[in-house]
């Protein structure tokens, strides 16, 4: 068995237009620890969070960032700790941003943050979900408190910036397991009939008047706002709309976040960074598997339905390059997927 794998990383942090920004890399095959997983690593799929590390995160000398926080694979081999895998289970994850990420032939990964995968899609269509399904049902439930079990009919759901990877899983949890009325914003046509294809109630343009448009809906109050882009620029409108007492989830990277519109209103503010619990091994680090679970069997059932929007083709730095770029731009809709290598 080699000792080596195929990868794809890069020495330097550099613009996504220069010629090593990525590169194709041979590199050690991971042994796993005795919590982890090996996985042979048949898909993957790609988040802002490999642009924001590449242009941010300059490896160590000599050394090499291999980013991708998304994957479908098979278990290749399990830690001596590890129960309910076995070699050959079809896994899904997104993985911890302090460990080497899924851009490569095999990774480790923590079994407790991994899961069984669906096998009624395909092994690209399964890598598009893990991290975006992971942020949006940590924002919805663990953040903003959503339940299932309670009645949000006079409750409405504003995602601003919802054509993305998050936002397009995102409705669709809302849709299936809550019954809030889903107020989506998306500025382009294409966009638009995203997501109402995901489960939009209403759609609104947030490049314009978004606090009457809203009004103009006569929807139930908004309780509830998930900010999942350019959160700073939409703050005003976010703090006028809100319903008294309302709770704002963001995920993006606001340059600055003045919270004093919302202390009138006593609205909540919470982050959702989907790497927490991995990053910091919390008590409850193993709900992350649960979450993939239940979300593995939703996709299952047909009720959830796979968010890839693009197919770059195999997993090789050129194609990454192209899908970093696409992503930088702000013009994607959905998950960019890449399969083999």
């Amino acid at each position: 068995m080699s000792q080596t794998m195929k990868a794809v990383g890069y020495h330097h942090s550099r613009p996504i237009d220069q010629t090593d920004a990525l590169l194709d890399l041979t590199l050690p095959r991971p042994t796993p620890g005795e919590q982890d997983l090996l996985v042979r690593v048949e898909a993957v799929s790609v988040n802002p969070v490999d642009t924001k590390i590449r242009t941010r995160v300059q490896p160590a000398e000599g050394q090499a960032q291999v980013l991708g926080w998304d994957a479908a694979g098979v278990v290749e081999a399990v830690g001596s700790s590890v129960t309910g895998f076995a070699v050959g289970d079809p896994v899904w994850y997104a993985g911890d941003v302090s460990r080497p990420g899924s851009n490569s032939e095999f990774q480790c990964v923590d079994a407790r943050i991994a899961s069984k995968r669906p096998t009624n899609i395909d092994v690209a269509e399964a890598a598009a979900l893990p991290l975006t399904g992971l942020t949006a049902y940590e924002l919805l439930f663990d953040r903003l408190g959503l339940s299932p079990d309670a009645d949000h009919s006079n409750d409405s759901l504003l995602v601003i910036g919802a054509a993305g990877g998050v936002g397009s899983i995102l409705i669709q949890l809302a849709r299936q397991l809550t019954n809030i009325r889903i107020i989506a914003t998306a500025s382009r046509p294409d966009s638009q009939a995203w997501v109402e294809q995901q489960g939009a109630h209403h759609v609104v343009n947030h490049h314009h008047d978004m606090v009457a448009q809203v009004a103009g809906l006569k929807c139930p109050p908004v309780r509830y706002v998930a900010s999942l882009n350019q959160t700073d620029s939409h703050l005003t409108a976010i703090a006028e709309l809100m319903a008294p007492q309302g709770k704002l989830a963001l995920i993006d990277d606001p340059a600055s976040f003045d919270i004093m519109p919302f202390k009138r209103k006593s609205i909540s503010i919470h982050w959702e960074f989907m790497f927490t619990r991995a990053l910091f091994k919390t008590d409850d680090i193993a709900r992350q598997q649960a979450i993939l679970s239940h979300i593995a069997e939703m996709v299952q059932e047909g009720r959830i339905k796979t968010t890839v929007a693009e197919h770059f083709g195999t997993i090789s730095a050129d194609n990454l390059k192209r899908a970093h770029a696409l992503l930088e731009s702000q013009q994607s809709r959905g998950k960019i997927v890449l399969a083999g290598f």
